[in-house]
Order: C-alpha cells, then sequence, then structure tokens
C-alpha cells in the first residue's frame, strides 16, 4: 500500500464496491447524495463512483461536512497501518495523538515532543490528512464518548469529561455533528449489555485486519510475564498498566474476529490512552496481508508463512518498562528474566489492587529503580551496571522512549550505553519502539531457524539475505522463531 492511498480513485472505488475490509483505516469514502461517510467494507449497497469523494481521514470527513455512517460505524475500524510502519513527522505525530497528548498538552506539547514548530506539525498534518492536530484528537474524542456512551450508563456528564471535552455543550454539539445523533439518541439505539459492569470496568471490542494469529502473539506475553505485572487466567491475558491520570488494568482474550478487552481504570479520563496501548501491544492495527505477501517471496519463508498466516509482533504498553526488562533478560532464560522481574516488582513496584486477585503492582517506574541501591541487585556486576545506568537516563530525561521516538536517533543513544549490543537494542527497537523492520541475527532462536531452514549461518550473511523481507523483518523474526517449540510460540491452554 501506497501513502496518500485516498488519493488514488480507481483504486478506492474497487475496494469500495468489493467491500473490502483490508482498506478499511487505510481511507473513508465519503458520500456526496447522503452527506455520510463510510468505511470501504460498508455492508450498505456502495454508491455510484461519482457521488463518492474519498479522504485520508474520519477527521477529514468531519471537517468536510460528513456524519459518521450508523451501519459501518467508520469511526471504529482498525487504525490506519500506516502510523505504525514509519518514522516520519506525520507517523510519530499520530502515535502521539493516539496516545491522547494533544487532550492532555495541547498542540504546543506534542510539537514539542516531536522537536518541530507548531506551525510545521499543523501543515504537515493537513497537508497527508486534511485535518489538524486538534480536529484529529476532537474525532478521537467522539469515538471514545460514543464508546462510553454505548458500553456505560454513566451520566453524560461524566462522559464528556472522561472522553476529554471542555464542556458539556462541546460534547453536545460535537456528538450531533459526527453521529447526527443527540448523546441520549445513540445510548438508546446502542444495543443492551447483558449485565451492568463494576464501577469503572468497560468491556469492548478490538477491531483487526484478518488473518490474525493468536499463538505467538499470546503466547509470548504469558510465557514472559511478570508475577503480579501480568497474568494468563481463563484464557485471557491480564496486565497493570501506567496511565497519565491513574493505573488500570486490562483484560485481553483473543476471539475469531475481534480482541475481547475488559479494562478496568482508576480515573476515565485514561480510556483513550489505554485502548491505544492495548492495540499497540498487541498489533491491531498492522496490515497482515501487505506483510505476508512480502515475506512469501522468499521460498524459504513461504512454508512458515502459509502454514500459519497473520503473526504479529507481540510489542508492549510501556517502552521503559521494556527496555528494563530487556536488559534482565540479557543471556539468560525467560524463567530467570521473570525471576529477576517479579524481584524488582515487589520491592520497587506501586502495590494496586486487582477485583479479580492475581495482579499486584504496576512494574517500578525508572525513578522508583533509580532510586535503589545497586548492590541490593541480585546479578552480575556488568548487568547491574547496565541497568542502572539506563534507569538514571530514562529517570533524568536525557533518554526518553515513546511511541513518538525517531527509531534510528533511540538506537545510536541506547549503543552508547554500557553493555548494550546490538541484539538489546534491536528488541528494543522491535518491541517498544515498534520499528517493523528490527532484526535479531545474533538471536539464538533465530540462529536455530536459519540452520533448519538453510538460511545463512552467520550473522552477517543472514543480514544480507534478510534484506530481501525489508521492511517487515520483525515479522520474519516471528515466523522464524515459530518453528521452535519454545512455550512463546503457543496459545496457553
Amino acid at each position: 500500500m501506497q501513502n496518500g492511498m485516498h488519493t488514488d480513485r480507481e483504486r478506492c472505488v474497487r475496494a469500495v464496491q468489493s467491500k473490502d475490509a483490508r482498506f478499511d483505516g487505510w481511507f473513508f469514502t465519503a458520500v456526496l447524495t447522503t452527506g455520510i461517510y463510510c468505511r470501504p467494507s460498508c455492508p450498505a449497497v456502495p454508491p455510484k463512483p461519482e457521488n463518492m469523494t474519498f479522504h485520508p481521514s474520519a477527521a477529514a470527513c468531519q471537517q468536510a461536512g460528513f456524519r459518521a455512517c450508523k451501519r459501518c460505524r467508520p469511526d471504529t475500524s482498525p487504525g490506519s497501518p500506516e502510523w505504525n510502519q514509519r518514522a516520519d513527522l506525520t507517523a510519530r505525530a499520530m502515535r502521539l495523538i493516539a496516545d491522547g497528548v494533544v487532550d492532555r498538552e495541547g498542540v504546543p506539547g506534542l510539537a514539542a515532543r516531536l522537536g518541530y514548530s507548531t506551525r510545521q506539525v499543523e501543515r504537515q498534518l493537513l497537508a497527508e490528512l486534511g485535518a489538524g492536530p486538534l480536529a484529529l484528537a476532537r474525532a478521537q474524542r467522539a469515538q471514545t464518548a460514543r464508546l462510553l456512551i454505548e458500553t456505560t450508563q454513566l451520566p453524560m456528564a461524566d462522559i464528556a469529561f472522561a472522553a476529554g471535552f471542555s464542556s458539556i455543550r462541546t460534547f453536545n454539539d460535537t456528538v450531533r455533528e459526527v453521529f447526527a445523533l443527540a448523546p441520549s439518541d445513540l445510548r438508546a439505539h446502542a444495543p443492551k449489555s447483558a449485565a451492568p459492569a463494576a464501577p469503572g470496568t468497560l468491556s469492548l471490542r478490538l477491531p483487526f485486519r484478518a488473518p490474525l494469529n493468536p499463538d505467538n502473539l499470546f503466547g509470548h506475553l504469558a510465557a514472559t510475564a511478570v508475577p503480579g505485572v501480568e497474568e494468563w487466567r481463563d484464557g485471557s491475558y491480564r496486565r497493570t498498566l501506567r496511565l497519565p491520570y491513574g493505573h488500570g488494568i486490562a483484560a485481553l482474550t483473543p476471539r475469531p474476529d475481534h480482541i475481547a478487552c475488559r479494562l478496568t481504570l482508576t480515573d476515565l479520563r485514561d480510556l483513550t490512552v489505554a485502548i491505544s496501548r492495548c492495540r499497540r501491544l498487541l498489533d491491531l492495527d498492522a496490515d497482515p496481508v501487505a506483510v505476508d505477501d512480502a515475506l512469501r517471496i522468499d521460498p524459504l519463508l513461504a512454508p512458515l508463512v502459509d502454514k500459519a498466516p497473520g503473526r504479529r509482533v507481540p510489542r508492549t504498553v510501556d517502552e521503559a518498562e521494556f527496555a528494563v526488562r530487556a536488559v534482565l533478560g540479557q543471556q539468560v532464560s525467560t524463567a530467570a528474566a521473570r525471576t529477576h522481574a517479579a524481584r524488582l516488582t515487589t520491592a520497587h513496584g506501586e502495590p494496586v489492587t486487582d477485583p479479580e486477585g492475581g495482579l499486584t503492582h504496576l512494574f517500578p517506574s525508572p525513578r522508583a529503580l533509580a532510586a535503589v541501591d545497586p548492590e541490593t541487585l541480585a546479578m552480575p556486576r556488568t548487568r547491574r551496571t547496565t541497568l542502572t545506568t539506563l534507569v538514571r537516563h530514562l529517570a533524568d530525561g536525557s533518554l526518553h522512549l515513546g511511541v513518538e521516538s525517531d527509531w534510528a536517533e533511540t538506537r545510536a543513544r541506547l549503543l552508547d550505553l554500557p553493555g548494550f549490543g546490538p541484539w538489546t537494542v534491536d528488541v528494543i527497537a522491535m518491541r517498544a519502539l515498534g520499528d517493523p523492520d528490527a532484526f535479531l541475527p545474533t538471536d539464538l532462536g533465530i540462529r536455530r531457524a536459519a540452520a533448519e531452514l538453510g538460511l545463512p549461518a552467520t550473522p552477517a550473511a543472514l543480514t544480507a539475505r534478510a534484506t530481501a523481507w525489508r521492511p517487515w523483518r520483525a515479522y520474519a523474526v516471528q515466523y522464524l522463531w515459530a518453528t521452535d517449540d519454545h512455550p512463546i510460540n503457543f496459545l496457553p491452554v
């Protein structure tokens, strides 16, 4: 798929006429005769081509005066895969907007995080997405409001506050404009839930592009789970979340056509951020068809892809946490890494209350770990130095790991730290920073897979061969890992 697909009119018309769900989130169809906008897979009879216009974002449709279709609910389609596979200004800005930065810090805060002027950021987003950061954040607030209206019995004033609106009036006006219904009417039209949820608990569906193979995704998260912070229970992966206004617990369950998500939040203003981080954790905005088609070109990878297509890259909800855990996992087994992380969590993590039991703490923050006496850390001295240097840089802000991180720059800064070699940096790039092209040629599991498949044996030769897999080498890693019988590759029973 190319950037700016909405400008390829012929291709967009074909996607709409065939109701192709693969293109949901890539572009939106606005219908001139009805004043509504739809996702490409809308089940309604496709409009005549001359009545279609195409836009790159829901916000652009709303800016142009179109309302969301009540049948296909385009505001709930998966996000564009572009924002997770690109490292440019627009992609980094979109990741930050999804993480709620505009609502918390305004457009100046967004621009400051990106290292550009407010004017540059606004101009770039308007040029590529047809809407500026305020309009994009407004569209996201509208989607969050709709979710709360339809899935909870919260008073409308509480929903307006939780969704990030500055006033009840703005909330009412936005919902009417975007959905052509008043908030109370939107709730009246919503399907009735089977049972009321506990206070602060929300149940929702996270959409994705098919296919999705849950085996390595949930298998990896469960096999490496830190006791007290994460667990696998009754078919669900559960974990605690550190959020801007409080903390939360997420329970994520794979279903055939969606991920069931149950969120328990101490502050509902964190809903948008929690959803964004859960989607990022499970790589739900990926385009598996594009990835798998590219990897199938290699005759040695093709059988692995055909056997179990749709593998995602298991990522993280907290980039700093993952970096710490990557250091703890250097040259030790998965079980040993979990033990180290559990000890740190029990000693230095923040206690939380889990209504279902099982989860007890947030993973320790960099600031908490920076205050730890290094002599109390039960690990080799060199790794202790690596860990304490990392958390000190994270705590004082001289190193920042986030959704907006520049991948190349962050790699270089990590490599400058003592004890950070290519494996540690690339696993952080792959799972924390979200680089879809990160590669691990020195990883033991990759080397075993290479030997089994007849791929080159040395890291340099394997890296040269893997050039053909770009820009999806992180996904190739998942397929190569899957040749082993390690627990990370299997959905827990």
